[in-house]
């Protein structure tokens, strides 16, 4: 007997090699994941002017840090949180922040599907420009919206999953959809994988997640890089009660002499 149902992620064109370029725009469910794959040593871009929940944000967020980069990624990870944004009253300008100022300068808006589509493909269209290789991942945060009601969230979700499916249709060689949203829904719907908000999802359906997204988008030479790499970081992060004692000092020399080994052997800086 089967008491749980396993959620199908489709086979990607791609597979993410160790140490690649990438950018992570989006909610803060892209904050999560993207850390992990700066500790993994990737050389990951997390949100670089902050957490960003809507279509329209994402594509600032990109339009900005392609003009300060001289290095695009070559992969990038678009999460989409909302379709809700604000815009500000005197300029008719979606803002990404608002800057603690007053409330009442600004009024909320809806994103339709559409409108979702065109801000994103603009994204994916700058990124291509960019490199033009670029593969594009985007997930929905499985985040729920409580201040929208929970229909409204999920009316704002389902936008959301019917713009990422259209966006796939349209760049069919870059776009690759990665199922976040019904892993958290389908695959872990119970309440223990919720943080005590029962909004945000644990730590341990973070690490689910970045479980299913490995196996499905790293090559083999990443998997085995991070296998390689995790008894050194754990080591590294050790924290000791007596730091000047002989026997913290041989380890930490031990520690590291290892890892310039892993440098050596993949010729790549990771400490």
């Amino acid at each position: 007997m089967n008491f749980r149902t396993i959620v199908d992620i489709p086979v990607p064109s791609f597979r993410i090699p160790p140490f690649e370029r990438m950018l992570f725009v989006g909610s803060c469910f892209a904050d999560s994941i993207g850390q992990r794959f700066v500790e993994e040593k990737f050389r990951a871009v997390v949100n670089p002017y902050g957490v960003m929940y809507n279509p329209a944000s994402i594509l600032h967020t990109v339009e900005r840090w392609l003009q300060q980069t001289d290095e695009p990624p070559r992969v990038a990870f678009l999460t989409l949180g909302t379709n809700h944004v604000y815009v500000l009253k005197e300029t008719g300008e979606i803002v990404d922040n608002c800057q603690k100022r007053p409330h009442h300068l600004f009024r909320e808006e809806v994103l339709t599907v559409d409108q979702c589509v065109n801000y994103l493909s603009e994204a994916v269209s700058l990124l291509r420009g960019a490199y033009e290789k670029v593969r594009v991942v985007v997930t929905v945060s499985p985040i729920r919206y409580a201040k929208y009601g929970f229909h409204g969230s999920v009316l704002s979700k389902a936008a959301l999953l019917l713009a990422a499916e259209q966006l796939q249709g349209l760049f069919s060689d870059n776009v690759n959809y990665f199922p976040a949203y019904e892993i958290v829904n389908d695959e872990l719907r119970d309440y223990r994988f919720y943080q005590p908000d029962m909004l945000h999802p644990s730590q341990q359906a973070v690490d689910y997640i970045w479980e299913r997204l490995t196996d499905s988008y790293l090559s083999e030479d990443a998997l085995l890089f991070i296998k390689e790499w995790k008894p050194i970081k754990e080591a590294l992060a050790h924290r000791p009660f007596h730091p000047e004692s002989e026997e913290y000092k041989s380890f930490m020399q031990q520690t590291r002499m290892k890892a310039q080994a892993l440098e050596k052997k993949w010729g790549q800086s990771i400490i």
